[in-house]
């Protein structure tokens, strides 16, 4: 895509100016290696983190063209690749300066923060990066919840902010080229300005312009509740079956946490829901909202809509909470009776959420529901029942469930492991990998 093609190209013009500006004869000169290829590490890291700062600015033409999930995992191999460029450059300038003082690289890299201007700065950004990435690791992850971790990720902003002014003074590939000088005054300006507008701005713009409230909270079955809101002009909102956008309802404290959650029911005029399991102190905060309670949002987010549909044929496959975004294509979507088949995988009957609703629009729609309640099997990942499993390898028994399964879209959404088992039975089944449409929420 251009994007992808854009985001090549700036590595590739750092990479020129680098070398308009001596850095290949440095690197090949004894002496003045280890600091042209220290400026390298470093431009080239900087380059990539203000590509990564874009990837998550909630730009809505990039958002559109690859989906959020697609640029998280961008954002995340961008935040992992400078971040080891951003050590090596550190490494290098301590090495390249402590060597012809004779002095360690510890000590030299104290000297270079306390007495050039900037570097205190670029070591309080540097350690607030070093943090965020160690955050990052899914070990660190998956002892944190998404919402204090989402939090604390917007440490590495600040993080990058910090580290300008040491471009800006000690930079001489930056003072010393003007067309270094635009390029980088461009690339720092758009990021910013993208942040500003896109992650500040618009959503505070949103907010206001459809002065969403909550009007219910319903417990639906377990822990699983909806969340109905009324606002102003939500047509306007142009969000489609399929969707999700990010609520932060002002319930006390907490409410700044940002909880990313699907519509559930195609959005109307005067209407939107979501609906959620509820875990830990944030998920009772938001069941026990009130009627009246205002609600920030940002969004809609997401390309798991029609709009990737390439026939008339469909297969939504769903499994646990991930049925939300499916109810909302059942409801929405265009098509005639008998063209589409909903499979809704639940662990047991009592978790098979909005079960009522999907019967009604079955119904009126003419499409076909499938549920399949029951425990996983034992020993393998699998998306079937261990009932199921015991009969049938996982492309067989969708086959025998689903026909004419070769000639469908497939529309997925359920729990990581679940959605890989899925994928891997439709692309052993015969359907192309082209057909097969996803929105991975992993974090």
């Amino acid at each position: 895509m251009l994007t992808g093609a854009l985001a090549a190209a700036s590595v590739l013009v750092v990479l020129v100016l680098w070398t308009a500006a001596g850095g290949p004869a440095a690197l090949l000169t004894e002496g003045t290696a280890i600091l042209a290829a220290a400026r390298l590490t470093g431009l080239v890291a900087a380059d990539l983190l203000l590509l990564q700062v874009l990837a998550m600015a909630r730009v809505p033409w990039l958002e559109h063209a690859w989906g959020q999930d697609r640029l998280a995992r961008g954002h995340r191999l961008l935040g992992f690749t400078s971040f080891w460029l951003m050590a090596g450059h550190v490494v290098l300038v301590g090495y390249g300066y402590a060597a012809p003082a004779g002095t360690g690289v510890f000590a030299q890299l104290a000297d270079l923060v306390v007495r050039y201007p900037g570097m205190l700065l670029a070591a309080a950004g540097t350690t607030l990066l070093v943090l965020v990435v160690g955050l990052s690791v899914r070990a660190a992850r998956r002892r944190v919840r998404y919402e204090n971790w989402h939090l604390l990720h917007l440490y590495a902003y600040l993080g990058v902010g910090l580290a300008v002014p040491h471009q800006l003074w000690n930079g001489a590939h930056f003072v010393t080229s003007p067309a270094a000088s635009v390029y980088w005054w461009t690339l720092w300006g758009a990021a910013f300005a993208a942040l500003l507008v896109f992650r500040v701005g618009r959503p505070l713009w949103l907010s206001r312009r459809h002065r969403l409230t909550v009007t219910e909270v319903r417990h639906e079955v377990s822990d699983v509740y909806s969340v109905y809101l009324g606002g102003q002009r939500l047509d306007r909102l142009a969000a489609r079956p399929g969707q999700f956008l990010t609520w932060r309802l002002r319930t006390g404290r907490g409410w700044s946490r940002a909880h990313p959650f699907s519509l559930s029911e195609a959005p109307r005029a005067d209407r939107l829901r979501f609906t959620f399991r509820a875990a830990g102190d944030d998920g009772a905060r938001l069941a026990g909202a009130v009627a009246g309670t205002a609600v920030l949002i940002e969004g809609p987010f997401g390309t798991l809509t029609e709009s990737r549909r390439r026939g008339e044929r469909v297969l939504l496959m769903a499994a646990g909470i991930g049925i939300t975004p499916l109810r909302a294509l059942l409801e929405g979507m265009r098509y005639a009776p008998d063209e589409v088949t909903l499979i809704y995988r639940a662990r047991s009957d009592e978790e098979l959420v909005l079960r009522d609703e999907i019967d009604g629009i079955a119904r009126e729609r003419g499409a076909q529901v499938i549920y399949l309640p029951g425990p996983p099997p034992a020993g393998r990942v699998s998306w079937l029942t261990a009932d199921l499993a015991a009969r049938f390898a996982d492309d067989e028994a969708l086959a025998h469930l689903v026909p004419e399964l070769a000639g469908r879209d497939v529309f997925l959404c359920g729990p990581p492991p679940w959605m890989a088992a899925a994928r891997a039975a439709l692309r052993a089944a015969g359907v192309p990998a082209r057909q097969v449409h996803d929105e991975r929420f992993g974090w």
